[in-house]
């Protein structure tokens, strides 16, 4: 004959019996939670310094040769394409009128009689 025995505790201590809040149970002390905070942050910094590389952060300076410049006044009439157009010696226009402008901090291609530019020689 079987018996059956009556358990005193609720069934929702035997449904969770056996499960704890930490599953894994490892407790870590104070310096042990420091230790993992302190590698989770250096591998954090160690991510972001990548992306930051492949970002273009991290590209190397290039030191060119040093440009030489000539100063031109602006007579009436002229423009940037035309300065450039005369000193380009066929070469590209385009950008020497852009290094003009970036070599003189131009915000727009508008220059006035008078004014004096640096025109790089190439």
């Amino acid at each position: 004959m079987s018996t059956i025995s009556y358990n005193a505790t609720s069934s929702k201590a035997l449904i969770n019996q056996g499960f704890s809040t930490n599953p894994s149970a490892v407790h870590l002390t104070r310096r042990g939670r420091l230790a993992r905070t302190l590698l989770v942050l250096s591998l954090a910094v160690v991510l972001a310094s990548v992306f930051g590389l492949k970002a273009g952060a991290g590209t190397p300076d290039q030191v060119g040769a040093p440009t030489s410049f000539i100063q031109v006044t602006v007579a009436p009439g002229d423009t940037l394409w035309s300065l450039a157009t005369r000193m380009a010696d066929g070469g590209d226009v385009r950008s020497l009128v852009d290094e003009i402008a970036s070599v003189n901090s131009l915000a727009t291609a508008e220059v006035q009689a008078g004014q004096k530019l640096r025109i790089p020689l190439r």
